[in-house]
This record gives structure tokens, sequence and C-alpha cells, in this order.
């Protein structure tokens, strides 16, 4: 992945306004993906997720659904909820105020356009939100979200068994759950990995009496 270091590193930041667990969610898990619209990975994620029954948060990168725009529709269609990740996948905390609101503005309309429907959460690029993405998601009254666990699953070497184990670890509901359906920012076809844990997750999901939910839902639940 192109910054894995700065994933690693800013991951486990505390940072003010962001959303990282639903405490008050009972029986459910809130499944979110980032990186997408993939052209293989996308579909590949949600054939899976529609075998196993479980729907998903997909937070989408604008420049790729300009890329591929009708996999969103797509998304939204099965029941997925669709999010921004800003429109370049770039670190918030890297860059001027201007650039980001300028960079989320342009994410928000393309995610907007595609889906036919409004966007009610963001999450930064790398999870390094800046006091420009909180401004910006107070400003449309969207949540800033992280995430609570992750599968770490766009590293090389990162295996179905590797993925679920990191996920599940210690999981209850209310957890925020990140992976990728795409590699353009990790390892080659590491979306593959995802998908081949998925099964392995919904299983401990179903040991442990608990539903993979999109966020909104899941809040709600």
């Amino acid at each position: 992945m192109h910054a894995a270091p700065a994933l690693s590193a800013v991951g486990a930041l505390r940072f003010p306004g962001v959303l990282k667990r639903l405490d008050g969610a009972s029986g459910a898990v809130a499944l979110t993906f980032d990186d997408g619209p993939h052209p293989q990975g996308t579909p590949a994620v949600m054939e899976q997720l529609d075998r196993l029954g479980m729907r998903a948060t997909f937070y989408l990168v604008g420049r790729d659904v300009r890329r591929n725009p009708s996999l969103v529709g797509e998304l939204v269609a099965a029941g997925h909820e669709v999010a921004v990740h800003g429109d370049r996948h770039l670190p918030h905390l890297a860059l001027p105020p201007w650039w980001v609101m300028r960079d989320l503005d342009r994410a928000t309309a393309t995610v907007e356009q595609a889906a036919g429907r409004p966007a009610t959460s963001l999450r930064a690029p790398f999870g390094a939100a800046s006091l420009a993405t909180l401004g910006f998601a107070r400003s449309r009254r969207m949540l800033l979200v992280s995430w609570s666990r992750w599968g770490r699953d766009w590293e090389r070497r990162a295996s179905a068994a590797t993925i679920s184990a990191r996920l599940t670890c210690g999981l209850r509901a209310g957890d925020l759950l990140l992976l990728h359906d795409s590699d353009a920012y990790a390892a080659p076809d590491s979306w593959r990995a995802t998908v081949a844990a998925l099964p392995l997750i919904g299983e401990r999901l179903g040991e442990l009496g608990l539903v993979a939910l999109p966020l909104a839902d899941a809040a709600s639940s």
C-alpha cells in the first residue's frame, strides 16, 4: 500500500468528533469497506455478501466512482449504504484545509449523483482526519467515521484466516469493522483475500449472535 506507515500511525488516533463505535447498538456491528468502487473487487465482495445475507457501508473514492459509476447504483440496489471517502485518496492531515474542503465537496457531489441519494457519513482516507475534515462533516451534517476493528486486509501477506482473526478478536455489538473492496491503494489483488475472509467472518458473527449491517442500520438497531 502506498502509505501503510500512515495507516498504522493514524488508525489509533483519538481525534475529537470522530465516531469509532456504536455504543447503543444491540446485536449488530457496522460492516464497512473502503477504497472502492473497483471493477473486480466490488462485484466480488457484493456477491459474497449477498450469499451470506450481509449488508455493509461502502466508503467510495470520488475519482473511482467516476471511473465505475454503474457499480454505485448496483451497491444501492443490493441494499448497501454508500458514503464518502474523499475524491483523492490522500491523508487530510498532510493537506491544507482549503484542499480538503474542495476535495470532499467534489467527492460528495460525485457519490450522491451516482447513488441518487444523499450521503450521510464520510471517512477520511487512511483515517487521517483533520480539523478541516471535521468542519466539512459538521457543515454538511454528516457523520465523520473511523473504526474500532480492522482486518489489515490491504497487506501483501494478509490471508482469509489472518483477516478474519484480526477483525473478530474480541468482537462485540457496536463495533465498526473496516475492510477494503479495492486494491487501488493496497497490495495487488488484496481484495481476493478479503472476499475469502467474509465466510469466516460471517461464521464468527453467527457464533456471537451478531448481524452485520450498514452503519445507519446498525446505529438504529
